[in-house]
């Protein structure tokens, strides 16, 4: 496959990965692409994308259309290219298969710089992942385009671009980190709260107490367990148990 004269969205990944050398060598025909033929997890996915596809329409019960349709734009200095596995009204599907103890989180980090190429490209308001987890698990996440992440992106790679162009090798390249929490999945965001003192103060007395509060549901189990049934009240010292004529167990501490 020629991947010279472009930019597509495996090739979005890359660059925010920070692995420009490898991607410019082929950008500039150096080097050949990576041949996929006889690798099994990329042929695998090519399998199962059409049984993804007719799964996505059976669980959201609708059908899907524009099947690897092929798009084509130069945005900015940059011509940008990508082929979208199938659209559903101004949503974009796109077919994922990984292995069993993959997540969607991870997948969708991963394939963000992906996502946000092909929903610019589309003019579509955001992509859904259709992803296969192993042979036995399916899960669907929507992810809407973000402007503001897909231009902090094509900064980035318009810079890898420029090397491209000027046939100048990228060395010592860093590579900026984009957030992506800001960016709506199923509608919801991610809120860092470490300047949010209430929360802060929270979660400090929930990991402090984590333990004792299992100790005290452990203890409170095996001191159920303790009574017998035919037992009105169990006591020491310092605790009695109560049974109620309905047989609830009522604790109270004693007074010493």
């Amino acid at each position: 496959m020629n991947r010279t004269g472009f930019i597509g969205g495996s090739d979005c990944t890359q660059i925010m990965q920070g692995k420009w050398l490898e991607l410019w060598n082929i950008k500039t025909g150096r080097t050949e692409s990576e041949d996929l033929s006889d690798n099994i997890a990329v042929q695998l996915g090519i399998l199962t994308e059409p049984f993804n596809l007719s799964w996505f329409e059976k669980r959201n019960d609708c059908a899907l259309e524009h099947h690897q349709r092929e798009y084509r734009k130069a945005i900015g200095k940059v011509p940008a290219q990508g082929t979208i596995d199938a659209m559903w009204d101004s949503r974009i599907v796109e077919a994922k298969h990984t292995h069993a103890f993959n997540s969607m989180d991870t997948l969708i980090e991963y394939y963000m710089p992906q996502i946000q190429l092909y929903a610019h490209l589309a003019g579509a308001e955001g992509i859904h992942l259709s992803v296969i987890f192993g042979n036995n698990k399916w899960e669907d996440a929507y992810v809407r385009y973000d402007d503001e992440y897909f231009n902090s992106m094509w900064a980035v790679v318009s810079d890898f671009w420029n090397y491209v162009l000027r046939d100048q090798q990228p060395i010592a390249v860093t590579v900026p980190q984009i957030s992506i929490e800001a960016i709506e999945v199923d509608d919801m965001v991610i809120r860092n709260a470490t300047q949010d003192n209430a929360f802060v103060d929270a979660a400090h007395t929930y990991i402090e107490n984590e333990a004792a509060s299992r100790s005290f549901d452990t203890a409170k189990k095996d001191l159920k367990a303790m009574v017998a049934d035919n037992e009105r009240e169990v006591y020491c010292g310092t605790l009695s148990i109560k049974r109620s004529k309905n047989g609830a167990l009522r604790f109270t501490k004693l007074e010493k």
